[in-house]
């Protein structure tokens, strides 16, 4: 075990009373308030998250899009300037490597946001594929910290702070140099929550300052600080996969069901084996549950057949503070994938009965 990281926002997440967990070897806050509390602050106000733990690399070079369209399982060159794509990257079997952000500067520098828990694995893999590019890549991921505000109110949040008309930020874009109360920042119109908000970035020194600021300015709006825990309920809700959960290295794009991440015609690590993957059909799929009895389905959980044998396992469950309904995502075999399918799920010693749903439980309020 190496030792656990702080991100600059520490001292901030003391002050407002941050229930502190170790996750991808960062000391980070599960909740101030109630893991509820947070997720409804998001969904009905705002809230801000400390994402400083994300990763982040560099890449420049004047064959950096195809490099990174080498990287990547998403069309690239369908993004312009100032525009951020979702992406995956692919093993040669079609396992997931991670999920990602590609943030186009120009057609010769990007950024790559990546997830902490992989920043190490990611990084060797983004350089090993680089190789045979004239690319410079950089892992700058300890020169910069994150945070995120997340909900309907944080454009109006946000804009208290800044001279740059911030509705100019469209869905999936980004500005550099948005001055937040004087402090120059990188803003995107991105998130992991299903709600409208930004995603910003600055340097170690300012992102404090920055944090306090947007809780000043967000105090009359409802605006709460928000951890880990209401993250992950926030996401699962309106079905963004999270790694290690509905996508790794055993499970591929297609059976997460984002084929629409997946542009087969174009050429990166791993197309070979999803083409295959199409042509001759799935075996098992990210699919959404519903229980029909107590219990809350954990991941990693077995999914039984009506008949006993197992079938799949569950990915990520909840009770949801949105629905009031114990739900879940679960990996299973295609017989059992289709809408209505009665599925059981091993909770311990109880067997529970549940159903197959669809995995939009919570309808996503973007700002396009």
């Amino acid at each position: 075990m190496g030792e656990v990281k702080r991100t600059a926002l520490y001292d901030v997440h003391h002050k407002h009373n941050g229930n502190m967990v170790d996750f991808a070897g960062y000391e980070m806050p599960l909740y101030y308030d109630s893991i509820i509390n947070e997720h409804q602050a998001v969904r009905h106000h705002a809230g801000i998250f400390d994402v400083s733990h994300m990763g982040e690399v560099t890449v420049e070079g004047e064959e950096a899009e195809g490099y990174i369209q080498h990287l990547v399982t998403n069309d690239i060159t369908q993004i312009d300037e100032g525009g951020v794509m979702y992406a995956l990257m692919c093993y040669e079997d079609g396992g997931v490597v991670d999920d990602l952000l590609v943030y186009k500067y120009t057609s010769t520098k990007y950024l790559l946001v990546i997830n902490a828990s992989n920043i190490d694995k990611d990084y060797a893999w983004i350089k090993k594929q680089g190789e045979a590019f004239d690319v410079t890549l950089k892992n700058i991921s300890d020169a910069i910290a994150e945070v995120a505000l997340q909900g309907p109110k944080a454009e109006k949040i946000l804009q208290k702070l800044t001279d740059t008309d911030v509705s100019s930020i469209t869905f999936f874009t980004f500005k550099v140099d948005v001055l937040i109360d004087g402090k120059k920042c990188l803003v995107s119109r991105t998130g992991y929550t299903g709600e409208d908000g930004f995603e910003i970035y600055t340097t170690l020194e300012n992102i404090a300052h920055v944090w306090e600021k947007l809780m000043e300015a967000g105090q009359e709006e409802g605006l709460q600080p928000a951890g880990l825990g209401a993250r992950d309920t926030l996401r699962f809700e309106v079905a963004l996969p999270l790694y290690g959960n509905e996508i790794h290295k055993d499970i591929t794009p297609l059976e997460a069901g984002l084929s629409y991440f997946v542009k087969l015609d174009t050429d990166f690590v791993g197309k070979d084996v999803l083409v295959n993957q199409k042509e001759t059909g799935l075996t098992r799929r990210v699919v959404g549950l519903e229980l029909l009895g107590k219990g809350i389905a954990r991941h990693g959980y077995e999914v039984l057949s009506p008949t006993g044998e197992k079938i799949g396992e569950i990915t990520t469950g909840y009770k949801s503070p949105s629905l009031d309904k114990t739900i879940a995502l679960a990996v299973v075999d295609k017989p059992f994938t289709k809408l209505g399918s009665d599925v059981v799920v091993q909770i311990r010693k109880k067997q529970v009965p549940a159903k197959v749903v669809s995995k939009k439980f919570y309808k996503k309020n973007y700002a396009k």
